[in-house]
């Protein structure tokens, strides 16, 4: 890969990146940061229905699953970037060929490329 390919993934890598940061910061403000009574609306911290709150909590818990995969992202988006620095980026970590191109287009931050990765989620899921 050419120093101008790099310098592109490179610069699609960090607006993901800023992306998913934003998203995570937007997830926390709009629901983890939020008591139960201002989640409610209720004015008194009493007056709770039971499906009122299992749907909170329920929200709650979908917006940490999503914070959690975006953390990820952020995790192998800033793998990403270091491969790119060490001159690694774009070669399978298991077999060494090339990702093709498409791969990393749709998925910037792959470590296998599309053969390798197939036999590895068939491994974990076998």
């Amino acid at each position: 890969m050419n120093k101008k390919e790099r310098e592109e993934f490179k610069k699609i890598l960090l607006e993901l990146k800023s992306r998913a940061l934003g998203d995570m910061k937007n997830l926390e403000k709009d629901n983890l940061k939020k008591s139960q009574r201002d989640s409610s609306g209720e004015l008194s911290g009493y007056t709770f229905h039971m499906a009122d709150v299992a749907t909170d909590n329920y929200d709650r818990e979908f917006a940490l699953d999503l914070a959690s995969n975006e953390r990820d992202i952020v995790f192998k988006i800033d793998d990403a970037l270091r491969r790119i620095e060490e001159g690694k980026f774009g070669a399978c970590e298991e077999c060494k060929k090339k990702i093709s191109a498409r791969r990393l287009k749709a998925m910037p931050y792959a470590t296998m490329c599309i053969s390798c990765q197939s036999k590895s989620e068939k491994k974990s899921s076998g």
